[in-house]
């Protein structure tokens, strides 16, 4: 198992732990998990993986109006959508310093 498809269960793994209890720091380590997972990602879903980003945020308190589960499922999808905001971060600094240096 590659050290990205770690960093990825882990960090699934923290966003769900994290919407139920305090986690310190848990916001860093959300987006040091989602670098660390970017740091295997092609170009043919680097796309994928920015809009994903941005509608996981989007659309995460979505569901805050649902009795009892909404606040859990806000939580766990704001804390992936943090995973996949560190992704796009470097995917998109990445590509930032690659057209500098072309």
């Amino acid at each position: 198992m590659s050290v990205q498809k770690i960093a990825a269960i882990v960090g699934i793994l923290l966003a769900v732990v994290a919407a139920f209890v305090e986690v310190p720091y848990a916001g860093v380590l959300l987006a040091i998990a989602g670098i660390v997972v970017a740091l295997e990602i092609g170009a043919d879903i680097q796309v994928r993986v920015i809009v994903s980003a941005l509608a996981m945020h989007a659309f995460a308190g979505a569901f805050d109006s649902l009795p009892t589960v909404g606040h859990y499922l806000t939580g766990i999808l704001g804390n992936i959508g943090t995973v996949l905001a560190g992704a796009a971060l470097l995917i998109i600094l990445r590509n930032i310093c690659n057209r500098l240096k072309s």
